[in-house]
């Protein structure tokens, strides 16, 4: 239907934009050359919001643009899987979401942030002999993980009005069918 349509174009939108920030604005205004995981933020929110069949189709769509753009040498998938199975992971509490309620959004985008930065580190630091853990750790996930959740204020507010938008459209247009 015409609806369905639209809420994809958007979603991609949302993505596109997302990704173009983050691989553009975001580094020209990092801090200590951290900068935030919006990604990650999209594909919780997704996930949450919408379910685990959204989660996984936003967070393949995500990681596969990762893995063309930045992703390792010579793999392409890496980055789609983990963003596929934190879309997945988020999809899980769906019947605990409640738009009004911002504290288990941020929990779950930290938690996912925080699993995120644990699997890239033993993927590709722990898998080339570095072992500093506590250096990788304090330096890089930490930090991502504070500026994605201070950017989160922001975006997850915008995603959810886009979504509560669409929503109250879809609805709308499915009660003209009643």
């Amino acid at each position: 239907s015409l609806m369905k349509i639209k809420r994809k174009m958007i979603t991609l939108l949302i993505i596109l934009v997302c990704f173009l920030l983050e691989t553009t604005v975001f580094p020209s205004i990092s801090l200590a050359g951290i900068t935030p995981n919006l990604l990650v933020v999209v594909v919780s929110s997704f996930g949450f919001m919408r379910g685990k069949n959204s989660g996984m189709v936003v967070g393949f769509i995500c990681g596969l643009m990762t893995d063309i753009f930045f992703g390792l040498q010579g793999v392409i998938g890496f980055y789609a899987l983990i963003y596929t199975l934190i879309g997945y992971g988020n999809g899980f509490f769906k019947r605990l979401f409640y738009d009004e309620d911002i504290k288990l959004p941020l929990a779950l985008i930290a938690g996912s942030e925080f699993l995120y930065g644990i699997v890239i580190y033993i993927c590709v630091y722990l898998m080339r002999s570095k072992f500093d853990f506590i250096y990788y750790l304090s330096h890089i996930i930490m930090p991502e993980l504070m500026y994605t959740i201070l950017v989160t204020l922001v975006l997850y507010q915008i995603i959810l009005h886009i979504n509560r938008k669409l929503e109250t459209e879809e609805k709308r247009s499915a009660s003209k069918f009643v």
